[in-house]
Protein backbone atom coordinates (compact mmCIF):
# COMPACT_ATOMS: atom_id res chain seq x y z
CA UNK A 1 0.00 0.00 0.00
CA UNK A 2 2.92 2.65 0.77
CA UNK A 3 4.17 2.11 -2.99
CA UNK A 4 0.74 2.71 -4.51
CA UNK A 5 0.08 5.83 -2.11
CA UNK A 6 1.75 8.18 0.43
CA UNK A 7 -0.58 10.22 2.89
CA UNK A 8 2.63 12.35 3.81
CA UNK A 9 2.87 13.82 0.72
CA UNK A 10 -0.34 15.57 0.50
CA UNK A 11 -0.24 19.06 0.19
CA UNK A 12 -1.61 21.45 2.33
CA UNK A 13 -5.16 23.13 1.78
CA UNK A 14 -4.63 26.83 2.49
CA UNK A 15 -8.37 28.59 3.89
CA UNK A 16 -11.11 30.20 2.00
CA UNK A 17 -8.90 33.76 2.70
CA UNK A 18 -6.09 32.04 1.90
CA UNK A 19 -6.92 30.50 -1.73
CA UNK A 20 -8.37 33.90 -3.29
CA UNK A 21 -5.33 35.42 -1.84
CA UNK A 22 -3.31 33.15 -3.72
CA UNK A 23 -4.91 33.20 -7.24
CA UNK A 24 -5.47 36.73 -7.23
CA UNK A 25 -2.14 37.66 -6.37
CA UNK A 26 -0.83 35.50 -9.29
CA UNK A 27 -3.00 36.65 -11.77
CA UNK A 28 -1.28 40.39 -11.05
CA UNK A 29 1.75 38.82 -11.07
CA UNK A 30 1.76 36.95 -14.26
CA UNK A 31 -0.16 39.30 -16.05
CA UNK A 32 0.32 42.57 -17.91
CA UNK A 33 -1.06 45.83 -15.78
CA UNK A 34 -1.11 48.66 -17.67
CA UNK A 35 -3.75 49.46 -20.46
CA UNK A 36 -5.02 52.94 -22.00
CA UNK A 37 -8.31 53.88 -23.23
CA UNK A 38 -6.57 55.21 -26.56
CA UNK A 39 -5.77 51.64 -27.60
CA UNK A 40 -7.03 49.64 -30.19
CA UNK A 41 -10.23 48.30 -28.87
CA UNK A 42 -9.37 44.80 -29.69
CA UNK A 43 -6.02 45.16 -27.64
CA UNK A 44 -8.17 46.39 -24.55
CA UNK A 45 -10.29 43.04 -25.22
CA UNK A 46 -7.04 40.78 -25.55
CA UNK A 47 -6.10 42.06 -22.26
CA UNK A 48 -9.00 41.77 -20.15
CA UNK A 49 -9.89 38.15 -21.54
CA UNK A 50 -6.18 37.26 -20.99
CA UNK A 51 -6.88 38.32 -16.89
CA UNK A 52 -10.08 36.12 -16.95
CA UNK A 53 -8.82 33.28 -18.45
CA UNK A 54 -5.73 32.86 -16.40
CA UNK A 55 -7.87 33.32 -12.82
CA UNK A 56 -10.19 30.41 -13.98
CA UNK A 57 -6.89 28.33 -14.98
CA UNK A 58 -5.19 29.23 -11.77
CA UNK A 59 -8.48 27.85 -10.04
CA UNK A 60 -8.80 24.83 -11.86
CA UNK A 61 -5.36 23.56 -11.53
CA UNK A 62 -5.82 24.23 -7.50
CA UNK A 63 -8.62 22.34 -7.06
CA UNK A 64 -7.66 19.61 -9.47
CA UNK A 65 -4.48 19.03 -7.34
CA UNK A 66 -6.99 18.93 -4.09
CA UNK A 67 -9.18 16.23 -5.53
CA UNK A 68 -6.17 13.98 -7.33
CA UNK A 69 -4.08 14.23 -4.08
CA UNK A 70 -6.76 13.24 -1.73
CA UNK A 71 -7.52 9.46 -1.85
CA UNK A 72 -10.44 8.61 -3.43
CA UNK A 73 -12.45 5.34 -1.37
CA UNK A 74 -13.28 3.35 -4.43
CA UNK A 75 -9.56 3.15 -5.32
CA UNK A 76 -7.49 2.12 -2.40
CA UNK A 77 -7.19 -0.86 0.14
CA UNK A 78 -9.99 -1.72 1.87
CA UNK A 79 -8.91 -1.61 4.90
CA UNK A 80 -7.49 1.90 4.64
CA UNK A 81 -10.94 2.59 3.24
CA UNK A 82 -12.91 1.76 6.47
CA UNK A 83 -10.47 3.13 8.62
CA UNK A 84 -11.10 6.41 6.93
CA UNK A 85 -14.73 5.80 7.43
CA UNK A 86 -14.63 5.09 11.30
CA UNK A 87 -12.12 8.07 11.41
CA UNK A 88 -13.58 10.83 9.57
CA UNK A 89 -17.20 9.43 8.52
CA UNK A 90 -17.05 8.81 4.65
CA UNK A 91 -20.18 10.26 3.74
CA UNK A 92 -18.88 13.53 5.08
CA UNK A 93 -15.51 12.97 3.11
CA UNK A 94 -16.84 12.46 -0.24
CA UNK A 95 -19.29 15.56 0.42
CA UNK A 96 -16.11 17.55 0.84
CA UNK A 97 -14.43 16.45 -2.27
CA UNK A 98 -17.69 16.83 -4.16
CA UNK A 99 -18.39 20.47 -3.62
CA UNK A 100 -14.40 20.98 -4.19
CA UNK A 101 -15.26 19.07 -7.80
CA UNK A 102 -18.77 20.86 -8.27
CA UNK A 103 -16.97 24.51 -7.82
CA UNK A 104 -14.56 23.78 -10.26
CA UNK A 105 -16.86 23.18 -12.81
CA UNK A 106 -18.65 26.47 -12.21
CA UNK A 107 -15.55 28.31 -12.29
CA UNK A 108 -14.52 27.06 -15.57
CA UNK A 109 -18.30 27.97 -16.73
CA UNK A 110 -18.58 31.52 -15.35
CA UNK A 111 -14.80 32.14 -16.93
CA UNK A 112 -16.07 30.81 -20.04
CA UNK A 113 -19.04 32.93 -20.42
CA UNK A 114 -17.73 35.97 -19.53
CA UNK A 115 -14.61 35.48 -21.80
CA UNK A 116 -17.67 35.41 -24.48
CA UNK A 117 -18.51 38.61 -23.23
CA UNK A 118 -15.10 40.28 -23.46
CA UNK A 119 -15.57 39.47 -27.26
CA UNK A 120 -18.33 41.98 -27.67
CA UNK A 121 -17.04 44.83 -25.19
CA UNK A 122 -16.99 48.14 -27.14
CA UNK A 123 -15.21 49.98 -24.54
CA UNK A 124 -12.42 49.77 -22.40
CA UNK A 125 -14.97 50.28 -18.97
CA UNK A 126 -17.17 48.09 -20.01
CA UNK A 127 -14.26 45.18 -20.87
CA UNK A 128 -12.99 46.20 -17.60
CA UNK A 129 -16.58 46.10 -15.65
CA UNK A 130 -16.76 42.42 -17.19
CA UNK A 131 -13.14 41.67 -16.05
CA UNK A 132 -14.58 42.86 -12.48
CA UNK A 133 -17.55 40.87 -12.50
CA UNK A 134 -15.83 37.64 -13.78
CA UNK A 135 -13.80 37.52 -10.42
CA UNK A 136 -16.06 38.48 -8.50
CA UNK A 137 -18.24 35.60 -9.20
CA UNK A 138 -14.81 33.18 -9.17
CA UNK A 139 -13.97 34.92 -5.32
CA UNK A 140 -17.66 34.33 -4.41
CA UNK A 141 -18.24 30.55 -5.24
CA UNK A 142 -14.23 29.75 -3.38
CA UNK A 143 -15.93 31.56 -0.21
CA UNK A 144 -18.76 29.28 -0.08
CA UNK A 145 -16.30 26.73 -0.34
CA UNK A 146 -14.56 27.88 3.19
CA UNK A 147 -16.02 24.85 5.17
CA UNK A 148 -15.18 22.44 2.99
CA UNK A 149 -11.60 23.61 2.70
CA UNK A 150 -10.88 23.75 6.30
CA UNK A 151 -12.56 20.21 6.98
CA UNK A 152 -9.75 18.66 4.37
CA UNK A 153 -7.07 20.07 5.90
CA UNK A 154 -7.85 18.76 9.05
CA UNK A 155 -8.09 15.19 7.32
CA UNK A 156 -4.64 15.51 5.53
CA UNK A 157 -3.23 16.36 9.59
CA UNK A 158 -4.51 13.44 10.54
CA UNK A 159 -3.62 10.92 7.65
CA UNK A 160 -0.41 12.28 7.60
CA UNK A 161 -0.34 10.91 11.23
CA UNK A 162 -1.52 7.69 10.43
CA UNK A 163 0.92 4.73 10.67
CA UNK A 164 2.38 3.11 7.64
CA UNK A 165 0.70 0.02 7.70
CA UNK A 166 1.34 -2.25 4.27
CA UNK A 167 -1.86 -4.80 4.10
CA UNK A 168 0.21 -7.13 1.85
CA UNK A 169 3.67 -8.05 4.17
CA UNK A 170 3.89 -10.10 6.60
CA UNK A 171 2.03 -9.12 9.74
CA UNK A 172 1.47 -9.76 13.45
CA UNK A 173 -1.64 -8.29 15.02
CA UNK A 174 -2.21 -7.76 18.75
CA UNK A 175 -5.26 -7.66 19.84
CA UNK A 176 -7.02 -8.64 23.20
CA UNK A 177 -8.59 -6.33 26.68
CA UNK A 178 -7.14 -2.99 27.64
CA UNK A 179 -4.63 -3.01 29.80
CA UNK A 180 -3.48 -6.63 29.25
CA UNK A 181 0.26 -6.18 28.16
CA UNK A 182 -0.22 -5.66 24.60
CA UNK A 183 2.03 -2.70 24.23
CA UNK A 184 4.56 -3.75 26.73
CA UNK A 185 4.94 -6.61 24.39
CA UNK A 186 5.32 -4.50 21.39
CA UNK A 187 8.14 -2.50 23.16
CA UNK A 188 9.86 -5.46 24.14
CA UNK A 189 10.03 -7.49 20.52
CA UNK A 190 10.02 -4.25 18.35
CA UNK A 191 11.95 -0.76 18.14
CA UNK A 192 8.64 1.16 18.55
CA UNK A 193 7.61 3.65 21.75
CA UNK A 194 4.17 2.82 22.48
CA UNK A 195 3.42 4.63 26.22
CA UNK A 196 2.54 2.17 28.89
CA UNK A 197 0.19 3.49 31.62
CA UNK A 198 -1.50 1.34 34.19
CA UNK A 199 -4.94 2.02 33.20
CA UNK A 200 -7.57 1.40 30.31
CA UNK A 201 -7.13 2.62 26.71
CA UNK A 202 -4.36 4.26 27.34
CA UNK A 203 -3.61 3.41 23.45
CA UNK A 204 -6.27 5.49 21.10
CA UNK A 205 -4.74 4.35 17.99
CA UNK A 206 -3.00 2.07 15.99
CA UNK A 207 0.97 1.84 16.35
CA UNK A 208 3.01 0.00 13.95
CA UNK A 209 6.89 -1.96 14.57
CA UNK A 210 8.91 -4.19 12.97
CA UNK A 211 11.01 -6.89 14.72
CA UNK A 212 13.08 -9.82 12.50
CA UNK A 213 12.67 -13.92 12.96
CA UNK A 214 13.84 -16.29 11.59
CA UNK A 215 15.73 -14.10 9.14
CA UNK A 216 12.28 -12.51 7.77
CA UNK A 217 10.83 -9.25 8.50
CA UNK A 218 7.69 -9.14 10.26
CA UNK A 219 4.71 -5.92 10.62
CA UNK A 220 3.88 -5.62 14.07
CA UNK A 221 0.22 -3.53 14.62
CA UNK A 222 -0.25 -2.73 18.55
CA UNK A 223 -4.18 -2.20 18.37
CA UNK A 224 -6.59 -0.52 21.10
CA UNK A 225 -8.15 -2.29 23.44
CA UNK A 226 -11.81 -3.97 22.72
CA UNK A 227 -14.35 -4.66 24.98
CA UNK A 228 -17.61 -7.14 25.22
CA UNK A 229 -20.21 -5.27 23.59
CA UNK A 230 -22.31 -5.20 20.50
CA UNK A 231 -20.87 -3.87 17.25
CA UNK A 232 -23.47 -1.27 17.01
CA UNK A 233 -21.86 0.23 20.48
CA UNK A 234 -18.48 0.40 19.76
CA UNK A 235 -16.70 3.56 20.48
CA UNK A 236 -13.97 4.77 17.68
CA UNK A 237 -11.20 3.49 19.04
CA UNK A 238 -12.33 -0.08 19.13
CA UNK A 239 -13.12 0.37 15.64
CA UNK A 240 -10.00 0.90 14.60
CA UNK A 241 -8.99 -2.61 15.94
CA UNK A 242 -12.16 -4.32 14.35
CA UNK A 243 -11.01 -2.96 11.28
CA UNK A 244 -7.60 -3.85 11.26
CA UNK A 245 -8.58 -7.30 12.53
CA UNK A 246 -11.11 -7.56 9.39
CA UNK A 247 -9.18 -6.47 6.63
CA UNK A 248 -5.21 -7.49 7.28
CA UNK A 249 -3.82 -10.49 6.15
CA UNK A 250 -2.03 -11.58 9.38
CA UNK A 251 -1.13 -13.79 12.03
CA UNK A 252 -3.54 -12.78 15.53
CA UNK A 253 -1.92 -12.95 18.85
CA UNK A 254 -4.94 -12.47 21.11
CA UNK A 255 -3.45 -11.14 24.92
CA UNK A 256 -5.51 -12.52 27.88
CA UNK A 257 -4.42 -11.61 31.73
CA UNK A 258 -4.70 -14.42 33.81
CA UNK A 259 -4.05 -12.57 37.08
CA UNK A 260 -7.21 -10.47 36.42
CA UNK A 261 -5.42 -7.14 36.98
CA UNK A 262 -6.49 -5.28 33.77
CA UNK A 263 -9.81 -5.13 36.13
CA UNK A 264 -11.76 -8.07 33.94
CA UNK A 265 -12.17 -11.71 34.46
CA UNK A 266 -10.65 -14.47 32.75
CA UNK A 267 -14.15 -15.12 31.93
CA UNK A 268 -15.13 -12.39 30.07
CA UNK A 269 -11.56 -12.33 28.22
CA UNK A 270 -12.55 -15.74 27.02
CA UNK A 271 -15.86 -14.34 26.05
CA UNK A 272 -14.50 -11.58 23.86
CA UNK A 273 -12.18 -14.26 22.15
CA UNK A 274 -15.86 -16.26 21.25
CA UNK A 275 -17.51 -12.66 20.18
CA UNK A 276 -14.66 -11.58 17.57
CA UNK A 277 -13.89 -15.08 16.53
CA UNK A 278 -15.65 -14.61 13.32
CA UNK A 279 -12.95 -12.40 12.57
CA UNK A 280 -10.00 -14.87 12.67
CA UNK A 281 -11.19 -16.88 9.64
CA UNK A 282 -8.30 -17.98 7.74
CA UNK A 283 -6.05 -16.37 10.33
CA UNK A 284 -3.53 -18.36 12.46
CA UNK A 285 -4.55 -17.32 16.42
CA UNK A 286 -2.28 -17.90 19.24
CA UNK A 287 -4.34 -17.85 22.69
CA UNK A 288 -1.58 -19.10 25.61
CA UNK A 289 1.29 -20.30 26.32
CA UNK A 290 1.90 -24.11 25.98
CA UNK A 291 3.21 -24.85 29.70
CA UNK A 292 5.14 -28.08 30.83
CA UNK A 293 2.88 -28.91 33.28
CA UNK A 294 -0.43 -28.46 32.83
CA UNK A 295 -1.65 -27.77 36.63
CA UNK A 296 0.15 -24.09 36.29
CA UNK A 297 -2.73 -23.10 34.60
CA UNK A 298 -4.68 -22.80 37.13
CA UNK A 299 -1.89 -20.52 39.71
CA UNK A 300 -3.02 -17.07 40.50
CA UNK A 301 0.78 -15.83 39.64
CA UNK A 302 1.22 -17.22 36.02
CA UNK A 303 5.06 -15.44 35.86
CA UNK A 304 6.33 -19.24 34.54
CA UNK A 305 10.58 -18.69 35.20
CA UNK A 306 12.44 -22.28 35.28
CA UNK A 307 9.27 -24.55 35.87
CA UNK A 308 8.77 -21.89 39.18
CA UNK A 309 6.53 -18.74 39.70
CA UNK A 310 6.28 -15.62 42.10
CA UNK A 311 4.45 -17.74 44.38
CA UNK A 312 6.74 -20.57 44.81
CA UNK A 313 9.59 -18.04 46.35
CA UNK A 314 6.59 -16.36 48.76
CA UNK A 315 7.08 -17.53 52.52
CA UNK A 316 4.23 -18.19 54.61
CA UNK A 317 5.38 -17.00 57.62
CA UNK A 318 6.80 -13.90 55.98
CA UNK A 319 4.68 -11.18 58.17
CA UNK A 320 5.71 -12.74 61.35
CA UNK A 321 9.30 -12.21 60.57
CA UNK A 322 8.74 -8.32 59.01
CA UNK A 323 7.17 -7.66 63.14
CA UNK A 324 9.70 -9.93 64.42
CA UNK A 325 12.19 -6.93 62.53
CA UNK A 326 10.10 -4.15 63.09
CA UNK A 327 10.50 -4.93 66.73
CA UNK A 328 13.73 -5.08 66.72
CA UNK A 329 14.65 -1.34 65.11
CA UNK A 330 12.87 -0.15 67.85
CA UNK A 331 14.59 -1.37 70.29
CA UNK A 332 17.93 -0.87 68.69
CA UNK A 333 16.93 2.55 68.16
CA UNK A 334 16.06 3.35 72.05
CA UNK A 335 19.67 1.85 72.89
CA UNK A 336 21.12 4.29 70.92
CA UNK A 337 22.29 1.87 69.02
CA UNK A 338 22.04 4.33 65.91
CA UNK A 339 23.01 7.42 67.37
CA UNK A 340 25.59 9.41 65.14
CA UNK A 341 29.11 9.37 66.35
CA UNK A 342 28.83 13.95 64.91
CA UNK A 343 26.82 14.65 67.70
CA UNK A 344 29.25 14.06 70.93
CA UNK A 345 31.96 15.80 70.37
CA UNK A 346 35.08 15.26 72.95
CA UNK A 347 36.99 17.68 74.86
CA UNK A 348 40.14 17.42 72.84
CA UNK A 349 38.54 18.36 69.80
CA UNK A 350 36.74 21.16 71.63
CA UNK A 351 40.36 22.38 72.13
CA UNK A 352 42.14 22.06 68.68
CA UNK A 353 38.94 23.65 67.22
CA UNK A 354 39.47 26.88 69.71
CA UNK A 355 43.47 26.74 68.75
CA UNK A 356 42.67 26.79 65.07
CA UNK A 357 39.97 29.37 65.65
CA UNK A 358 43.05 31.67 67.52
CA UNK A 359 44.85 30.92 65.22
CA UNK A 360 42.92 32.32 62.61
CA UNK A 361 42.10 35.87 64.39
CA UNK A 362 45.96 36.23 64.84
CA UNK A 363 46.84 36.14 61.09
CA UNK A 364 43.81 38.14 60.25
CA UNK A 365 45.42 41.10 62.82
CA UNK A 366 48.76 40.63 61.52
CA UNK A 367 47.20 41.24 57.78
CA UNK A 368 45.68 44.27 59.21
CA UNK A 369 49.04 45.30 60.80
CA UNK A 370 51.09 44.77 57.81
CA UNK A 371 48.75 46.99 55.47
CA UNK A 372 48.56 50.10 58.06
CA UNK A 373 52.78 49.30 57.74
CA UNK A 374 52.29 50.51 53.84
CA UNK A 375 52.06 53.89 52.78
CA UNK A 376 50.34 53.71 49.25
CA UNK A 377 51.07 57.47 47.95
CA UNK A 378 55.02 57.10 49.23
CA UNK A 379 57.00 57.22 46.14
CA UNK A 380 59.90 54.73 46.06
CA UNK A 381 63.25 56.61 46.57
CA UNK A 382 66.61 55.81 45.89
CA UNK A 383 69.09 54.47 47.93
CA UNK A 384 71.11 57.72 47.76
CA UNK A 385 68.43 59.50 48.92
CA UNK A 386 67.91 57.54 51.55
CA UNK A 387 71.24 58.27 52.95
CA UNK A 388 70.83 62.06 52.96
CA UNK A 389 70.33 64.34 55.79
CA UNK A 390 67.72 66.85 56.30
CA UNK A 391 70.28 69.55 55.74
CA UNK A 392 71.39 68.09 52.35
CA UNK A 393 67.85 67.81 51.14
CA UNK A 394 67.06 71.48 52.22
CA UNK A 395 70.16 72.91 50.64
CA UNK A 396 69.55 70.79 47.25
CA UNK A 397 65.95 72.30 47.22
CA UNK A 398 67.04 75.54 47.57
CA UNK A 399 69.87 75.04 44.49
CA UNK A 400 66.76 74.23 42.32
CA UNK A 401 64.59 77.10 43.48
CA UNK A 402 62.22 75.06 45.60
CA UNK A 403 61.23 75.65 49.12
CA UNK A 404 63.31 73.59 52.08
CA UNK A 405 60.17 74.21 54.77
CA UNK A 406 57.77 70.89 52.79
CA UNK A 407 61.01 68.78 53.61
CA UNK A 408 61.20 69.64 57.05
CA UNK A 409 58.04 69.32 58.07
CA UNK A 410 57.87 65.57 57.15
CA UNK A 411 61.03 65.17 59.22
CA UNK A 412 59.15 66.18 61.76
CA UNK A 413 55.75 63.67 61.05
CA UNK A 414 58.20 61.02 60.15
CA UNK A 415 59.85 61.42 63.55
CA UNK A 416 56.24 61.70 65.38
CA UNK A 417 55.28 58.56 63.90
CA UNK A 418 58.15 56.21 64.48
CA UNK A 419 57.64 57.53 68.18
CA UNK A 420 54.11 56.66 68.18
CA UNK A 421 52.65 52.60 69.54
CA UNK A 422 51.19 50.42 67.22
CA UNK A 423 47.41 51.35 68.86
CA UNK A 424 48.14 55.20 68.32
CA UNK A 425 48.89 54.79 64.75
CA UNK A 426 45.71 52.40 64.24
CA UNK A 427 43.42 55.17 66.13
CA UNK A 428 44.81 57.94 64.33
CA UNK A 429 44.74 56.29 60.63
CA UNK A 430 41.05 54.86 61.41
CA UNK A 431 39.31 58.60 62.33
CA UNK A 432 37.84 60.34 59.23
CA UNK A 433 38.94 63.94 59.97
CA UNK A 434 41.76 65.53 57.41
CA UNK A 435 44.29 67.71 58.28
CA UNK A 436 44.25 70.41 56.04
CA UNK A 437 46.70 71.90 53.88
CA UNK A 438 48.11 75.27 53.82
CA UNK A 439 50.59 74.77 50.76
CA UNK A 440 48.74 75.58 47.60
CA UNK A 441 50.23 74.94 44.15
CA UNK A 442 50.85 77.08 41.38
CA UNK A 443 49.20 74.76 38.37
CA UNK A 444 50.79 76.50 35.90
CA UNK A 445 54.13 75.78 37.31
CA UNK A 446 53.64 72.39 37.02
CA UNK A 447 56.13 69.77 35.13
CA UNK A 448 58.94 72.65 35.61
CA UNK A 449 61.44 73.13 38.25
CA UNK A 450 61.63 77.08 38.24
CA UNK A 451 60.56 80.13 36.50
CA UNK A 452 63.20 80.13 34.04
CA UNK A 453 62.90 76.98 32.64
CA UNK A 454 58.58 77.96 32.71
CA UNK A 455 59.82 80.75 29.90
CA UNK A 456 61.67 78.52 28.10
CA UNK A 457 59.01 76.08 27.38
CA UNK A 458 56.48 78.90 26.46
CA UNK A 459 59.75 79.96 23.97
CA UNK A 460 59.36 76.42 22.54
CA UNK A 461 55.46 76.32 22.10
CA UNK A 462 55.40 79.74 20.13
CA UNK A 463 58.15 78.99 17.88
CA UNK A 464 56.32 75.34 16.92
CA UNK A 465 53.15 77.50 16.18
CA UNK A 466 54.49 80.03 13.92
CA UNK A 467 54.15 77.94 10.83
CA UNK A 468 50.57 77.24 11.11
CA UNK A 469 49.70 80.95 11.51
CA UNK A 470 51.36 81.47 8.70
CA UNK A 471 48.37 79.46 6.85
CA UNK A 472 45.72 81.08 9.28
CA UNK A 473 45.88 78.18 11.60
CA UNK A 474 44.95 75.79 9.92
CA UNK A 475 46.04 72.49 12.08
CA UNK A 476 45.11 68.99 12.72
CA UNK A 477 41.90 69.79 14.90
CA UNK A 478 40.43 72.81 12.22
CA UNK A 479 37.73 71.84 9.77
CA UNK A 480 38.65 71.73 6.45
CA UNK A 481 36.70 71.62 3.15
CA UNK A 482 39.31 70.02 0.45
CA UNK A 483 36.62 70.54 -2.36
CA UNK A 484 34.35 72.98 -2.15
CA UNK A 485 32.42 71.74 -5.61
CA UNK A 486 32.50 67.83 -5.98
CA UNK A 487 32.10 66.58 -9.44
CA UNK A 488 29.86 64.20 -8.91
CA UNK A 489 27.20 66.04 -7.07
CA UNK A 490 27.16 69.24 -8.77
CA UNK A 491 27.43 67.90 -12.44
CA UNK A 492 24.54 66.65 -14.65
CA UNK A 493 23.72 64.12 -17.06
CA UNK A 494 25.84 64.32 -19.98
CA UNK A 495 24.10 66.07 -22.96
CA UNK A 496 25.19 66.75 -26.83
CA UNK A 497 27.62 69.76 -26.24
CA UNK A 498 30.42 70.41 -23.69
CA UNK A 499 30.26 68.41 -20.80
CA UNK A 500 33.18 70.29 -18.74
CA UNK A 501 30.34 73.29 -17.80
CA UNK A 502 32.14 74.84 -15.00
Amino acid sequence: MTSIYNFKKITPVPTGGDFLDIILSKTQRKTPTVIHANFAISRIRNFYMRKVKFTQENFDERLKGILDEFPKLDDIHPFYADLMNVLYDKDHYKLALGQMNTARHLIDQVGKDYVRLLKFGDSLYRCKQLKKAALGRMATIMRRQKDSLAYLEQVRQHLARLPSIDPNTRTLLVCGYPNVGKSSFMNKITRADVDVQPYAFTTKSLFVGHMDYKYLRWQVIDTPGILDHPLENRNTIEMQSITALAHLRCAVLYFVDLSERCGYSIKEQISLFHSIKPLFANKPVMLRYLLENPEWKYDVIPEIWEGKNVADFIDADIQEQLDELEREEERLEAEGYYKSDDEEMDSEEEAMEATANAITEHTRLTRIEARLKTTKNRPTLPKTAIKRTVGEMSSHLERLGLESSNARARSRVSKRARSESRGEIIARLSSTARPETSVVRDRTMSGVRNVKQKLESEKVRKLAQRTPNLFAKRGESDRAVQTKMPKHLFSNKRGNGKTDWR
